[in-house]
């Protein structure tokens, strides 16, 4: 069981590092957009080296980089108000914070299931981006992938919250 959670842990650094690497292609792909419209307006359309499609490709880097990044998140991005939990047995607080993690699990498996259903209807329709005419059965393969590896990480991180909880008591 220890491997899964292993193998799973590193599946996910590695797509968050992944995560990282399109957030520097989404920030450089604005600047040379800004830098080349700039230098055509500069120079009346002399100098044109603008590019189609760079508004679709942060947007789906953007997409990605959400996606690939939650799955490592998913065990240390939780806020816990202790308010409510102040006067919980330590027990309990690991069972609760299984119980929501379950939820993220969840989420990513009703994602996985639907854009899995939508890669079948995108390769009989053949639909495909505007701008870079990207086949989109292509585009949901990835994110179907990332909610599948979403809903993998939130099932085993509340099991192993839960399960520590059982030790704790």
């Amino acid at each position: 069981m220890k491997a899964i959670f292993t193998a799973a842990h590193r599946l996910a650094h590695g797509m968050h590092r992944v995560a990282g690497v399109l957030i520097v292609l989404m920030v450089l792909t604005v600047l040379l957009d800004v830098l080349s419209r700039f230098v055509f307006g500069a120079t009346d359309g002399a100098v044109d080296f603008t590019f189609r499609g760079g508004v679709e490709i942060v947007s789906y880097c953007l997409l990605f980089m959400v996606l690939f990044s939650l799955p490592f998140s998913v065990a240390r991005g939780q806020v816990i108000v202790d308010l409510f939990t102040e006067n919980m047995s330590e027990r309990l607080k690991g069972i609760l914070s299984g119980v929501y993690l379950f939820g993220f699990g969840l989420l990513g498996l009703g994602m996985a299931i639907r854009f899995y259903e939508a890669i079948g209807q995108a390769f009989s329709t053949g639909e495909t981006t505007q701008d870079l005419v990207v086949p989109l059965a292509h585009i949901y393969i990835v994110v179907t992938f990332a909610a599948a590896v979403l809903a993998l990480r939130g099932f085993l991180v509340g099991l192993e919250h839960i399960l520590e909880s059982g030790k704790r008591s």
